[in-house]
């Protein structure tokens, strides 16, 4: 990465927008860079999501990336739901945009399931429950997420869970004008290990594509890899769409779950208010969890 203004690599104390100075860098993506920021207006401390311009990007590739961040932002903003990221502001920086959102105090479900290696089935139901009721909130709202996978999962501190990253939902148009859809015919989005098999075959996803891909997150948390990873992405893909859910040996009570929240025909799977309550019975069955012990 190169260096910030101040010429430090991280770019520490770059003011963005006027108002938000940067501390330090928290991770870095396909649109852009995520940096940990203070708000000097408001004297909060913010996520902001910045699009770089990348030296081996093209004109409209760039200008696709910066559309897909304002409909992540027009996306998360449009669903109310205490489990789905904040945003704060929409700005831009040399004509780039900035997404400011909400801090989350705490690592992904990926960083871990990197440390502890799998999650037990109650724990694993905990979270569960609560991000598929954010995407019952999200699916109500018209919002489909469509890259549910452990690194878009927040766990606060303070036991909170956060569902983020909503770069490449799709919004129903509620005939202003202001849903976008950008992605073309046929293009596979979204994380290929948690892709449902609808949209393996190039269909339209829908809701149930995001349950699909909330269950293969869970396998993958109780289990320790996700269900049908495969060595390359064709078959991954093969095996997404022909082959049976692999058994899961650690998930127990959750074990029928999954298979529900898996079923190959999408109109097979449960909606989402529906398999929420289904992981509220798993996660209760199995008493209060602790707390996911950040990395170091």
């Amino acid at each position: 990465m190169s260096a910030g203004e101040n010429g430090r690599p991280d770019g520490a104390g770059r003011l963005l927008a006027g108002r938000y100075r940067v501390l330090r860098q928290l991770g870095r993506g396909g649109m852009g860079v995520v940096w940990k920021a203070r708000d000097e207006v408001l004297g909060r401390e913010v996520a902001v999501k910045e699009l770089r311009t990348y030296t081996d990007a093209a004109g409209p590739e760039l200008t696709e990336l910066g559309l897909r961040m304002r409909r992540e932002a027009r996306a998360a903003a449009r669903v109310r739901h205490p489990a789905v990221i904040a945003v704060h502001d929409v700005a831009e920086v040399d004509g780039r945009p900035l997404i400011v959102m909400e801090l989350v105090d705490g690592p992904s479900l990926d960083d871990v399931l990197r440390e502890r290696g799998t999650l037990p089935p109650a724990e694993a139901a905990r979270i569960g429950a609560e991000v598929m009721d954010a995407l019952a909130a999200a699916h109500r709202a018209g919002v489909l997420h469509r890259d549910v996978k452990p690194g878009n999962i927040l766990l606060d501190r303070s036991g909170r869970i956060v569902l983020t990253d909503f770069g490449v939902a799709t919004m129903e148009d509620p005939g202003d004008g202001s849903a976008t859809h950008l992605t073309r015919s046929g293009e596979l989005v979204g994380s290929l290990d948690y892709l449902a098999p609808e949209r393996a075959r190039g269909a339209e996803p829908g809701p149930a594509s995001d349950v699909w891909a909330l269950g293969a997150t869970l396998y993958a948390a109780v289990e320790g890899t996700a269900p049908f990873r495969r060595t390359s992405a064709f078959s991954t893909l093969t095996a997404i769409v022909e082959e049976p859910l692999p058994e899961p040996r650690r998930a127990g009570p959750l074990t029928p779950v999954l298979h529900r929240l898996m079923a190959k025909a999408p109109e097979a799977r449960p909606g989402a208010e529906d398999a929420r309550d289904l992981l509220r019975s798993v996660a209760s069955a199995g008493g209060a969890p602790a707390p996911a012990a950040p990395p170091a």
